[in-house]
């Protein structure tokens, strides 16, 4: 995926910190220390620890790109230091990895190695896949469990409650499709790929501009030109836009739909202020059915 790291970085991200064993605690409180790499992971965390232990989530927030961020020894002293490591995984969060690598016996939960297989395409954002979340819920609560056993219970109860949560959630977003049957998108990121999957919802990308939107290049013109006709001749019922990373692509994209007056998806990959994990994806379920209820049908 997108190698974005500048050169030097791996160096900063391998600075010397002090070994930990796999059943790290805060030396101070004595509780467990989680640490996310984004607070989307982290809020999954913290749905499963509850009170017994600190999370810290490294990137939070829907300014900065995750695919492009820079870890800093700090930030990699967290990670090496923690009692488990929640992280995205797939070259998503490459700056985790790459801490990780000269730590091996830190514990982690790594959501992309958790990902069922399917004989679709695989695609990184695997927090829009809730069955891949409820299975990091899952692995959380079995991993603390070994290292605090006294609260293991707890722990399982816990990622169980969340787990049922993200099951009302998925219905939700089948009942979106099946309320719009053949309803169809382009995306300026793929996303929301698995949100869209489950909810039946085709999403016409052409696959080389979102190959190369994954890579971080810079679509052709002949992919740009390509989206831009499904969207002037109304082949799409709307658009789904990544806000947190605009380019000039995306832009014109997001543009042609305003004038095209298709209506405009937006999501994200960091959680907006002031909601949890649940809260956002069922926020993201809502605004694609009500984009969708305002479409018009579109052109076969």
């Amino acid at each position: 995926m997108r190698a974005l790291v500048a050169a030097g970085a791996a160096a900063l991200l391998t600075v010397a910190v002090a070994s930990c064993s796999p059943d790290q605690r805060d030396t101070e409180t004595g509780s467990v220390n989680v640490v996310a790499s984004t607070d989307v992971w982290g809020s999954v965390a913290s749905a499963v620890v509850g009170d017994h232990a600190t999370v810290t989530s490294i990137l939070t927030g829907t300014v900065a790109d995750p695919h492009s961020f820079e870890a800093s020894p700090a930030d990699a002293a967290e990670i090496s230091d923690a009692s488990l490591v929640v992280f995205n995984g797939g070259d998503y969060d490459h700056w985790v990895d790459e801490v990780l690598s000269t730590h091996p016996d830190v514990p982690r939960v790594d959501g992309y190695s958790l990902l069922a297989p399917s004989p679709q395409p695989a695609n990184e954002h695997v927090f829009y896949d809730l069955g891949t979340v409820k299975e990091v819920a899952s692995n959380i609560a079995e991993k603390l469990g070994e290292s605090d056993s006294a609260h293991a219970a707890d722990y399982a109860a816990n990622a169980a409650e969340f787990g049922d949560a993200l099951d009302t959630i998925a219905a939700a977003q089948r009942a979106v499709g099946q309320s719009h049957p053949g309803a169809s998108v382009v995306s300026t990121e793929p996303v929301a790929y698995y949100a869209l999957r489950n909810a039946g919802i085709i999403d016409k990308t052409p696959e080389t501009f979102a190959d190369a939107v994954e890579e971080g290049d810079d679509p052709s013109p002949a992919d740009v030109a390509a989206v831009l006709d499904l969207i002037n001749s109304r082949q799409v019922s709307a658009i789904v836009v990544n806000t947190q990373t605009e380019t000039a692509a995306s832009k014109q994209i997001s543009d042609a739909a305003r004038q095209a007056s298709l209506p405009v998806i937006s999501v994200t990959e960091t959680l907006p202020e002031g909601l949890d994990f649940l809260s956002w994806q069922r926020q993201t379920v809502d605004e694609i059915a009500a984009r969708l209820d305002g479409a018009p049908a579109p052109n076969r």
